[in-house]
C-alpha cells in the first residue's frame, strides 16, 4: 500500500501509525519546512503545498498513491485539494491503481436533532456555513471516486479528544467551566480509535458515511467532572448556559443536540472501540501521564486547547 495522506494533522498522524504495518510508503502534504523535516524523520514523504496554487508534487504523489487520506477541512471556495487537483484524482481512479479514499468530516453535517439519535444512513442536514462546505466536500470526494469506481469513505468523526487535547488541558490552565444545559449531548471519539477505525475502513474498502464517535454521548460537563476526580481537585462550578460566554463559533456548536450511533463501525467494520466512552479515554490518558501530551500534539490540538480555552 502506498499511502497519501491530504493534510497531516492530530487525527491523520494516529491514522498513518495504526496502517503502519499495511504501508510500504506513507507520502504526506505539509504547509510547514519544521513539520517537514519531523515528517522525513518518521519516514514519511513530506509534500510542500499550500493550497494557493497546482503542485506538481502533489499531482505526482496522487497519481502514485493506492489509497488517499483526506485530512483537511474545505472553505467557501471549496475542498483545498480538488480545488486544484481534482482532474488527477480522477484520472487516479480511471487508471485502476486507486483502491481507496478516506475522507475526514464530522457529525456536524448531521445538524440539529433536538438530542434524538442518529444513525450513519440518516441523511445530512447541514445547519451552517461550515457544515455545509463539509457536506459540499464529501460529495465532491464522492463524485471524484467515482469515476473509477472507488470507494470512499466519509469518516464523520465526533468531538476529538487525545494527548494535549482533553479536559485535563483545561483544568489544569483552570479555564475549564462546567457549562449546564439540561438535555445537552456530544458525541466523542479517542484519536486512537480514528486510528482504528480508518485503518478498518481502509482494509475493508468501506464506501460511504461512517459515524465515527463513541457508544455513549453524554452531557459535556460530564467529562470536566470525571477529570477533575481523577486529578483530585475539586471541578469547576456550574455554569448555567444562559450565563456562558462563548465565541460565534462556540454558540452555533452548541446550538445542535444530538446522540450518534456508531452501527456501521461495529456491525460491518466490526471494529470494538478502545475507550467506548470519555470515561475510558481519560482514565488512560490519565494513568498513562500522556494527557498533556508532546510538543507536536500541543501543535495540531485544536485552538480552544491550545489557548486554554473552555472544553471537556
Amino acid at each position: 500500500m502506498r499511502l497519501l495522506v491530504l493534510g497531516h494533522g492530530y487525527s491523520a498522524r494516529h491514522a498513518v501509525a495504526a496502517l503502519a504495518a499495511d504501508a510500504s510508503s506513507v507520502a504526506a502534504t505539509t504547509r510547514s519546512a519544521d513539520k517537514a523535516a519531523r515528517l522525513a524523520a518518521r519516514g514519511i514523504a513530506a509534500v510542500a503545498y499550500d493550497g494557493a496554487a497546482p503542485s506538481l508534487a502533489v499531482a505526482a504523489a496522487i497519481a502514485d498513491a493506492t489509497h488517499i487520506l483526506v485530512s483537511a477541512g474545505p472553505d467557501a471556495a471549496g475542498d483545498p485539494f480538488l480545488r486544484h487537483h481534482a482532474a488527477d484524482v480522477v484520472q487516479a481512479a480511471a487508471a485502476g491503481g486507486l483502491a481507496w479514499i478516506g475522507y475526514y468530516s464530522t457529525i456536524g453535517v448531521f445538524g440539529d436533532t433536538g438530542g434524538a439519535w442518529i444513525d450513519d444512513r440518516d441523511p445530512a442536514n447541514p445547519m451552517s456555513e461550515r457544515t455545509r462546505w463539509r457536506v459540499a466536500a464529501e460529495d465532491a470526494w464522492t463524485a471524484a471516486g467515482a469515476a473509477g469506481g472507488v470507494p470512499v469513505a466519509a469518516l464523520r468523526l465526533g468531538g476529538i479528544y487525545g494527548p494535549g487535547r482533553n479536559a485535563f488541558v483545561n483544568l489544569a490552565a483552570g479555564t475549564a467551566k462546567r457549562v449546564i444545559r439540561p438535555g445537552q449531548i456530544f458525541n466523542r471519539i479517542h484519536v486512537e480509535d480514528i486510528g482504528l477505525v480508518t485503518a478498518a475502513a481502509l482494509r475493508a474498502r468501506a464506501a460511504g458515511p461512517i459515524s465515527v464517535v463513541d457508544d455513549e454521548p453524554a452531557p459535556p460537563q460530564d467529562p470536566i467532572t470525571f477529570a477533575a476526580g481523577l486529578m483530585g481537585i475539586e471541578p469547576p462550578p456550574a455554569v448555567p448556559f444562559e450565563e456562558a460566554e462563548f465565541s460565534p463559533m462556540a454558540r452555533s456548536f452548541w446550538a445542535e443536540n444530538r446522540r450518534v450511533r456508531n452501527t456501521r463501525l461495529r456491525q460491518e467494520l466490526g471494529v470494538t472501540l478502545a475507550y467506548p466512552s470519555y470515561r475510558e479515554g481519560l482514565a488512560g490518558l490519565w494513568t498513562s501521564g500522556t494527557w498533556a501530551g508532546g510538543p507536536e500534539d500541543k501543535e495540531e490540538a485544536s485552538p480552544r486547547f491550545r489557548r486554554g480555552a473552555t472544553g471537556g
